[in-house]
């Protein structure tokens, strides 16, 4: 990721100070599928590749994506498209594409110290250099396969499930960690991608969790050190139902 030095004058209990601080570089990047004008995006310019592969399958546009190639900002994607394209504007200010995600089936779990596994990965040096992105990280049958950071919370998940797809992983093996909250749009795209466990540091809304219920997603909040809160499908998490069943007798 591109990183700059840029003065500012610091302001403290103790007076002012001039200060040089690490300030993350944001660009703006075109999105082409099949030669079309898909959407702009706002985003981190590096790893342009994964997020264009990403956002397809993400947005449940494609499943899989035959080839990706960028030219300075513009990535153009070719993928076999499975239904009409209709955006809308999300929270964030980006945009979505319309339309119920597709249901997760898969028989992966994990335990409480996988989950906290994820969540201690979710932290970058990017992120403490400069405070200023979001970060998402792939586990694939218990190893770290990608990290990614950026600006926007959804391009970290376009990002490392991009990754994952032109790499040929199968992602109903995976879990994803991310930093950002989990509104439907954000739990959309990983059910999309058919990863079947999502761990945030962040909150969901009653909107992301309900999707996360109907796309047979499970959904974990608010994971912060011993913490953390299983929203849906806690069947994936045997050992906490099973704890949960001592305290409830």
């Amino acid at each position: 990721m591109e990183i700059v030095s840029r003065a500012g004058i610091q302001v403290t209990e103790n007076g002012a100070r001039e200060v040089h601080d690490s300030i993350i570089v944001e660009g703006h990047v075109r999105l082409f599928l099949n030669g079309e004008y898909l959407t702009a995006i706002v985003a981190s310019p590096d790893r342009l590749d994964d997020l264009g592969a990403g956002f397809v399958v993400c947005e449940g546009l494609a499943e899989t994506v035959t080839s990706v190639e960028v030219s300075g900002s513009d990535v153009y994607i070719t993928a076999p498209v499975r239904k009409e394209i209709q955006l809308e504007m999300e929270s964030s200010g980006g945009y979505r594409v319309l339309g119920e995600p597709r249901k997760v089936t898969s028989s992966t779990t994990v335990t409480a110290d996988g989950i906290r596994g994820v969540t201690a990965a979710i932290e970058s040096e990017t992120w403490k250099k400069t405070g200023a992105v979001h970060c998402s990280v792939l586990f694939c049958n218990d190893e770290l396969v990608t990290r990614a950071c950026d600006v926007g919370r959804h391009n970290t998940v376009d990002k490392v499930v991009g990754y994952a797809t032109l790499r040929g992983i199968d992602r109903s093996t995976c879990i994803l960690g991310c930093t950002g909250r989990q509104p439907s749009g954000m739990v959309a795209k990983v059910a999309n991608a058919g990863i079947p466990i999502v761990v945030s540091r962040a909150a969901s809304t009653d909107r992301g969790i309900l999707t996360a219920e109907n796309a047979g997603l499970t959904l974990v909040g608010f994971s912060r050190g011993e913490r953390f809160t299983i929203y849906t499908h806690a069947e994936r998490v045997p050992e906490v139902l099973k704890e949960l069943e001592k305290t409830t007798k």
